[in-house]
């Protein structure tokens, strides 16, 4: 079966923004102008496309990541919408992680919030080209300039005006658009599917020649070419514009910005074009980088042996040998799951056997399928530059490669922030403990940001999560999608423990049967890393010390070790281990032995070291009337948080601020509470610190 669409017409896109911009009703104008739907959903009524899920339709918030694909103007846009709320930051993470470009949506009133600064920061740290789209020019307040500036401001980058808006807030009618110089305004009759172009009206006539020469300008200043055409005042062509503006947009040198009224059906088709127009192929980004020959990977360790392991790059082609990413696995109806793989190189066809290379094992792939939410269409074949669902991978998890037999190549999985907030969980009757097991397995291979533990004191089982929402849902599906019965604790806070100084342990093991014995004998120094430094291990002995062969178990021992700290149990971090000694048996020297003492030294030198208790510190971002606003700073004072600044935005103000994370529970009822409902905020995590002695006494 040939490919549909050659490569180079193909786009992989996402959507991402603030909670509330209007991603989902933006998604839902693209789906019916490209024919993909013929009635247009709302997020209010519980009947937008991409949020299928019961949980999103009563909540009205997106939640998970949904994949659809739609055509426009001869090509196949593959179209991921993510969520925007701080809780789901696994959805948005593992998104931008295999998408190709980026529609960056703003409110044209809230302009550049804090999850659009985390959503943006993502995508930078991917180097995603993005395009940018104000929503929302219908609402009062609506201040397409203002959104510029912050734009500017806040990230640093270039905002070029591609449209200007003809009126703001309940004035706004439709764009000039800036390249054809043209007023375009939407038909209200077919929910916008038609348009008309217009003379630009006289008094947006200066606006839109100035907005149009700053343009120019912009993109000559990136073509050495069109630079000279515009100095000697020779007219740079429409085409010669577009071609310009692309070449800018995939080095990142400026974003073009539009605008429009999802919510009215107005500014969505000129977004579609600038996706066509600007936005790269899978041919256009670098090729993807990865590792050969990973089988010289030591398995006890993340160490690698430089000399064995080689960087090798795959072209976006189909006749390339295949890779691919699992980039989110989910639960279905009808089968086992879903695993979601962004294809990189190669061609994949029904029922070919896959190599994950992270596990090592081969996968059968039973179907391919082309996903719409949470409908499927299924496929004989992916080539590159695909993004498709498959079915029958039955130990690949997210952020594994799955590659050819003969040629396997180790992608760059995909990184996740930890949990910062647990409940424990039980089930009602004993006859419910496999099933709580079995629905616990299938949401941790779904969610990489949700945990499963037990306490070691108690016997509970916890489990863990971003925040109250994301265990709210959770646990709301345990219940209605898989029928678990189970009990839920209060919340608790996700501690760690480090420590203040450096200090030596020392332990041996030694264990002797009347057939043999074991030994193993290790001294190690543990010293503090500054915050966020993880865990570094560091070996300064020699092999009259200890055998090399058990180098690396020690390390892996020692790594596990981090897990349960001596103050109260939390996992430990920002701690450098440097084994610094030991001594050898002639005959019953043993891994296993020296994997047992060292966790014993090591939790020795821990003890030694002054342990301390650290709790996660939230970035809280409150908007609030302005009559409210004394008696909201006074609640955050009391909560022990650190106000960074306040700003006026119209009748509100906009508190943004540090707040422990024990603090902020149930904020959502209190904040109502004082602003007679009228306040909101968002929640997202920035860092651990120290513990005061009164938390560390009840934690």
């Amino acid at each position: 079966m040939a490919r549909e669409y050659p490569i180079e017409k193909v786009r992989n896109i996402g959507i991402a923004a603030h909670i509330d911009a209007g991603k989902t009703t933006t998604t839902e104008r693209i789906l019916f102008y490209t024919g993909k739907k013929h009635k247009i959903g709302t997020v209010d009524e519980g009947t937008a496309e991409m949020d299928w899920m019961v949980q999103e339709r009563e909540r009205g918030v997106t939640i998970t990541a949904a994949a659809t694909t739609c055509f426009w103007q001869n090509h196949a846009i593959h179209l991921i919408d993510t969520p925007g709320h701080v809780d789901f930051t696994v959805e948005v993470e593992r998104s931008l992680r295999v998408l190709d470009g980026v529609i960056a949506l703003f409110c044209a009133v809230g302009g550049v919030e804090p999850q659009s600064e985390t959503v943006w920061n993502q995508a930078e740290r991917y180097n995603i080209p993005r395009i940018a789209f104000v929503n929302k020019m219908d609402r009062v307040g609506a201040n397409f300039s203002r959104v510029l500036e912050m734009m500017q401001e806040r990230f640093g980058t270039n905002p070029v005006p591609m449209q200007i808006p003809i009126g703001e807030g309940r004035y706004f009618t439709g764009v000039v658009d800036l390249l054809a110089m043209k007023a375009i305004y939407w038909d209200e009759t077919d929910q916008g599917k038609t348009f008309e172009e217009k003379e630009v009206p006289p008094e947006y006539q200066e606006a839109a020649n100035s907005a149009r020469d700053s343009l120019i300008e912009n993109v000559a200043s990136e073509d050495d070419n069109l630079l000279e055409k515009y100095l000697d005042g020779v007219e740079i062509t429409d085409d010669e514009l577009i071609e310009g503006i692309r070449a800018a947009t995939l080095k990142g040198s400026f974003i073009p910005v539009f605008c429009g009224s999802s919510l009215k059906n107005q500014g969505v088709q000129p977004l579609l074009n600038a996706v066509i127009d600007y936005l790269p192929s899978p041919i256009d980004v670098p090729p993807i980088e990865g590792e050969v020959s990973v089988q010289t990977k030591r398995k006890s360790s993340k160490k690698e042996t430089p000399q064995q392991v080689e960087k090798a790059v795959r072209h976006a082609d189909d006749s390339e040998p295949f890779s691919a990413l699992a980039f989110k696995v989910a639960s279905h109806d009808t089968v086992d799951k879903l695993v979601y793989c962004r294809i990189y190189s190669g061609t994949l066809k029904r029922g070919e056997v896959v190599f994950n290379v992270a596990t090592e094992k081969r996968e059968r792939v039973n179907r391919i399928l082309q996903m719409h939410a949470n409908k499927e269409e299924s496929c004989d074949a992916a080539y590159a530059g695909d993004i498709v669902a498959l079915v029958g991978m039955r130990t690949t998890k997210t952020g594994h490669t799955l590659s050819d037999l003969q040629h396997p190549l180790l992608l760059e999985s995909i990184e996740f922030p930890p949990p910062v907030i647990s409940v424990a969980i039980e089930p009602e009757r004993a006859s419910d403990t496999d099933a709580l097991e079995e629905t616990l397995e299938k949401l941790m291979d779904e969610d990489p940001t949700f945990t499963v533990g037990i306490d070691q004191e108690t016997g509970q089982r916890i489990i863990s999560g971003m925040g109250e929402l994301h265990l709210e849902i959770l646990t709301d599906r345990m219940i209605r999608e898989f029928g678990v019965n189970a009990r839920v604790s209060k919340l608790q806070v996700a501690y760690r423990e480090t420590i203040r100084t450096t200090a030596e342990g020392r332990a041996t093991h030694i264990h002797k049967t009347d057939e043999e014995g074991i030994f193993g004998d290790v001294q190690v120094r543990v010293e503090p890393l500054e915050r966020e430094g993880g865990f570094q291990f560091q070996d300064i002995t020699d092999e009259t010390q200890i055998p090399r062969q058990f180098v690396s178990s020690i390390e892996t021992a020692l790594e596990g070790a981090m897990g349960t700290g001596a103050l109260m149990g939390y996992a430990l971090q920002d701690i450098k281990v440097t084994l610094i000694g030991g001594s050898i048996h002639p005959t019953d020297s043993s891994e296993v032995a020296y994997e047992a003492a060292a966790v014993l030294a090591f939790e020795k030198a821990v003890r030694q070291a002054n342990p301390l208790l650290l709790e996660p510190i939230m970035q809280i971002h409150i908007t609030v009337p302005d009559e409210h606003l004394g008696k909201v700073i006074g609640d955050l004072n009391a909560r022990r948080a650190q106000i960074n600044e306040t700003t006026s935005q119209d009748m509100n103000n906009v508190i943004n601020a540090i707040i422990p994370l024990a603090e902020t529970f149930q904020y959502t009822t209190r904040l109502r509470s004082m602003t007679q409902g009228r306040g909101v905020f968002t929640l997202e995590f920035s860092h651990y610190d120290i513990a005061p002695s009164s938390v560390s006494g009840s934690a």
